[in-house]
């Protein structure tokens, strides 16, 4: 399929698409023409990408994670050793940064508060 099919299929954009190629997490089939053809693990593959991005990883990590990433009908699990561990480290960042942000806002409430 090409690049368009893909994208309806995925629901997500071509440039998207294109993007996820350039971080090396599609690789699609080149024809001679230049066009980009996907075969139907790319819808898959475009759906793990989707939940990881999702999850607050990055394009990198996803790439270093992808490949230890087993998807049984839309529900990811890690399939190689110490990958449980990069995303446990990865999910207390995010909960040191939600706290951060829950800080602030608690500052700007105090602030604004006692304006009125």
């Amino acid at each position: 399929m090409r690049i368009g099919e893909l994208a309806r299929r995925s629901g997500v954009s071509e440039r998207a698409l294109r993007y996820y190629e350039q971080q090396g997490l599609l690789t699609p089939e080149r024809r001679p023409s230049g066009y980009r053809v996907y075969g139907d693990g790319d819808v898959a593959a475009v759906r793990r990408i989707r939940i990881l991005l999702a999850a607050g990883l990055s394009t990198a990590q996803i790439l270093e994670v992808l490949p230890c990433i087993i998807d049984d009908d839309g529900l990811l699990t890690p399939g190689c050793p110490g990958l449980v561990d990069g995303l446990t480290r990865q999910r207390d960042r995010i909960g040191e940064a939600i706290e951060e942000l829950e800080t602030t806002r608690a500052n700007l409430d105090t602030i604004i508060t006692s304006e009125q």
